[in-house]
């Protein structure tokens, strides 16, 4: 049986899809079989997929959509048939998150760094620690030697919560690929994007085994 990754955070904005997208890709750079489920009515993971679908014969994963509670049938249909099961949800917490939160081998919260997203992940820590799922922040879009990345940075430390030590820089590829339906793993795999999205997804793949 697969794993599943599930991405969430409370604001919008954060890089869930973003991350998403490239950790899957980095997983399938590997060897895994993985699969995409969307369960965010904005459907951006979607709109990603079909966009790679029209650009390649083979997208080369798995896709399917699902509401907040139909999130545990697809996963176990998903799981009999793929390695990783990464799965997008929308930007809020309530009762409709916990479904994906309790089908979650673990919890990805991206932190675009602001504080606005600072102050938004404790209720998802407090919602995966209900379901008793692990969670790992990491965070996002960061300008290297800015003040608030080493502010964030240290507001973060302070938090009853793990951290992925890879931080994932503030990078114009991410979004030109995103819009494209490709990945900054794919378009240039020995880039600083692909090598720093490969370190996250192995710290991942660690965090689930």
């Amino acid at each position: 049986m697969g794993q599943v990754l599930t991405l969430a955070q409370q604001k919008g904005g954060a890089g869930k899809t973003t991350l998403a997208v490239n950790l899957a890709c980095a997983a399938r750079a590997q060897g895994l079989r993985v699969a995409l489920l969307d369960t965010d009515p904005q459907g951006s993971l979607g709109r990603w997929f079909m966009a790679r679908r029209d650009r390649m014969d083979d997208p080369g994963m798995a896709f399917a959509t699902a509401s907040a509670w139909g999130v545990a049938y697809e996963c176990e249909k998903l799981r009999k048939e793929v390695d990783l099961v990464v799965v997008d949800t929308p930007p809020k917490v309530d009762a409709d998150l916990r479904p994906a939160l309790r089908e979650a081998s673990l919890v990805v919260v991206p932190v675009a760094i602001s504080h606005l997203d600072l102050w938004a992940v404790e209720s998802v820590l407090d919602l995966a620690g209900r379901e008793r799922r692990p969670a790992r922040i990491v965070l996002n879009r960061a300008a290297p030697r800015a003040r608030l990345t080493a502010e964030v940075e240290a507001a973060v430390a302070e938090l009853d919560a793990e951290r992925a030590r890879t931080t994932i820089r503030n990078r114009v590829i991410y979004a030109e690929t995103l819009g494209q339906g490709a990945s900054a793993v794919e378009r240039k795999p020995t880039g600083p994007a692909a090598e720093e999205m490969g370190l996250l997804w192995e710290e991942l793949r660690l965090a689930m085994v």
